[in-house]
């Protein structure tokens, strides 16, 4: 067994403090660039049910389509390209595919089509490329970055059509395929679904009311330990256990306080930026509510193995896989904000 597989992975994490008052607080625009949300966690400190208006865009997050055994050459398809990928708005992600070990495809709102690749399926595809960063010395993983949108793979020209070739040719790779567009929904992708079995769904909502929840100085607290507090609230783990338990030896940072309650909600699917701006406007509207606690939590969490992670940025995972953030709201409109990923990622902006 390798030494290094007891070692615990390693991990980056930027903090930010702004108040969404300053013009020129970059929240937005980070919120955009994590274009891969699997699961969006909502912590409401004293609180037993969502307001009507929150609950609403809780559940009102953007559905998506299942594609099984898509081939990839059919996001060159002509149709599709002048109906959903040069307009903008499409999120596309292959399926059960492992970063560290598959060939996994991206498909960005901004026009970009990534493909990580084994060493093998690359040179089959016959299109430039770059070696992984996550095992450059092998060099047996390979990304392929196109910008569909650029006039150097226009429709029937020699980038496109060797793109083409490669991938209905020689490589013909196929997976399964997540996909969604906003804001257009499914009307765009109605000519693609049609040639292939697909479904549809919606992101799944879960409710979970919490009771005697011991809980840190949101302000205050190391980052590190919040983050590991609320991953703990998220994961039903309890942080009351004494320090010598076999389950958990986690306890709460100090100082600390009890809430008599709490509200936490999840939403599970391929969720888009857009959906998760409008959950933190209405954050925002929550908490304008008197006597209600002074902050809330908002974690979102990417796709394990997505070939990007923050805006065009590779991800691997090889034994960790961070890419999330989460944002603490506060009644005075302040926030703070923490970006995670693996140490070998490209740093979030």
């Amino acid at each position: 067994m390798s030494v290094d597989l007891d070692r615990t992975p390693r991990n980056l994490l930027l903090c930010e403090r702004s108040s969404l008052l300053d013009q020129k607080n970059r929240l937005s625009a980070q919120v955009q660039q994590l274009h891969f949300g699997y699961k969006v966690s909502v912590l409401l400190p004293e609180c037993s049910s969502a307001p009507s208006h929150l609950d609403s865009v809780l559940n009102s997050f953007s559905s998506f389509y299942l594609i099984r055994k898509l081939p990839i050459y059919e996001l060159l398809d002509s149709d599709f390209l002048q109906k959903a990928v040069y307009p903008g708005g499409v999120y596309g992600l292959s399926y059960r595919t492992r970063i560290d070990e598959d060939n996994c495809v991206a498909l960005m709102p901004n026009g970009r089509l990534c493909l990580s690749l084994d060493k093998d399926s690359f040179e089959l595809l016959g299109f430039e490329g770059k070696p992984s960063k996550f095992n450059h010395r092998s060099r047996s993983r390979f990304v392929v970055s196109v910008d569909l949108t650029d006039s150097s793979m226009a429709t029937g020209g020699r980038g496109y059509m060797r793109l083409l070739t490669g991938l209905k040719s020689r490589l013909r790779l196929q997976t399964d395929f997540l996909l969604s567009h906003h804001p257009g929904g499914g009307a765009c992708l109605q000519p693609l679904l049609s040639r292939y079995d697909w479904s549809e769904h919606t992101p799944e909502v879960s409710h979970c009311h919490l009771t005697h929840l011991s809980c840190p100085a949101p302000r205050s607290c190391d980052p590190h330990g919040l983050l590991e507090w609320l991953g703990a609230v998220d994961a039903d783990v309890s942080r009351e256990d004494p320090s010598s338990s076999f389950l958990s030896s986690l306890t709460c940072p100090d100082p600390k306080t009890r809430l008599g309650g709490a509200l936490r909600v999840s939403v599970c699917g391929l969720l888009l930026p857009p959906d998760v701006q409008r959950l933190i406007q209405e954050l925002r509207r929550y908490l304008e509510q008197p006597l209600l606690e002074s902050w809330v939590s908002l974690t979102v969490h990417g796709f394990v193995d997505s070939p990007v992670s923050w805006g065009d940025g590779k991800h691997g995972v090889l034994r960790g896989g961070d890419n999330f953030y989460n944002l603490l709201l506060f009644q005075d409109h302040t926030y703070q904000l923490h970006l995670a990923t693996g140490a070998h990622d490209t740093c979030p902006p």
